[in-house]
């Protein structure tokens, strides 16, 4: 991630990054000269135990790598927390769709180890690939990410924008309004419902006839979906296709409302390639308004699966730099 002389990690300041998922908390060492994660770790999350159990996890793996770092004589900045979650901006978890952390103090909790930074993961996200990635050349680049969720964060000048109250990151919860394929009835989906890991695989089950008797049936998940299009499944190929086609209108809207200089697209389907992706460029390109906006370079995330780590760590870094910056500003 840099194309800088490695140097012995005993000389390098870094910082704890923490991807906390809905199945894995994945975490590490992250170097702020390169990014490069060290003693990487993924423990599972089972957060239908409770907010409580899962913050217990979250502890003791921060400071097991915590206590690995002071050994190996890493100074440790402090710890960033990414959460699937709207996070406010003094760091307060503020929902609970995923994980049990609404008015948990999770933030001062993982202080008592090290200085934290709780973010929600797509903004950890965002500024990983603003600090290491495909945006560090940017100006303006708007992130979205695709895999069991769907949402968005734009960055200017290397900073995540959150909004007033952190809540800037919905990109898939307003309704679509769109045709079924086979029987020509108006839909109302959300976009999260209808083009998201879980929504393809759930889409294609009840279509095959293949549904649990919750109607939660995903066997296999959207790599099943992927599969029986490469194999000529009329089926799979129609449900990425409009899934495709109703996250490339959304993400027209981000473009016609933000005029970024590029799009940069992460998480595991949006990296999947293949009729999703090539549906979803297109479909964007023909819904983006402006002419001279319709060419915006549509790219993957340069750091694919360790964007959460790092872009955790890295929040680290900037608020401290904020920090400085500011008492450096109220000295003068």
């Amino acid at each position: 991630m840099s194309s800088e002389p490695k140097m012995s990690a005993k000389q390098q300041l870094a910082a704890i990054g923490l991807d906390i998922g809905g199945t894995k908390i994945a975490a590490g060492v992250v170097l702020w000269s390169s990014g490069e994660i060290l003693n990487r770790r993924v423990i599972p999350t089972n957060p239908t135990r409770g907010g409580e159990p899962v913050l217990s996890d979250t502890l003791d793996l921060s400071k097991q790598l915590y206590d690995w770092a002071q050994l190996e004589g890493i100074q440790v900045a402090g710890i960033g927390a990414g959460v699937p979650e709207f996070v406010d901006t003094e760091g307060n978890v503020t929902s609970s769709c995923t994980i049990h952390w609404r008015d948990v103090p999770v933030q001062q909790r993982l202080s008592e180890i090290a200085p934290t930074v709780v973010e929600s993961d797509v903004r950890a996200a965002a500024l990983a690939e603003a600090t290491f990635g495909a945006g560090k050349q940017s100006h303006l680049f708007v992130y979205v990410t695709v895999g069991t969720g769907i949402s968005y964060c734009l960055v200017q000048d290397g900073h995540p924008f959150t909004g007033a109250n952190g809540n800037a990151i919905t990109l898939a919860s307003s309704p679509l309004s769109t045709v079924c394929t086979h029987c020509g009835a108006k839909l109302h989906p959300v976009l999260e419902e209808f083009a998201s890991g879980p929504a393809i695989a759930k889409r294609f089950a009840q279509a095959v006839g293949k549904v649990s008797e919750n109607g939660d049936s995903t066997e296999g998940g959207a790599e099943r979906v992927f599969a029986a299009a490469s194999n000529g499944s009329k089926l799979a190929a129609e449900i990425l296709t409009s899934a495709g086609e109703a996250l490339g209108v959304s993400v027209a809207f981000l473009v016609n409302v933000l005029d970024p200089e590029i799009i940069i697209v992460g998480g595991g389907l949006g990296m999947a390639g293949g009729l999703y992706w090539d549906t979803f460029q297109r479909s964007c390109r023909e819904h983006i308004f402006a002419d001279n906006s319709r060419q915006v370079p549509i790219v993957s995330a340069k750091l694919g699966i360790d964007a959460g780590i790092v872009g955790a760590a890295a929040a680290v870094f900037a608020k401290q730099q904020t920090q400085k910056t500011h008492f450096a500003h109220e000295k003068n």
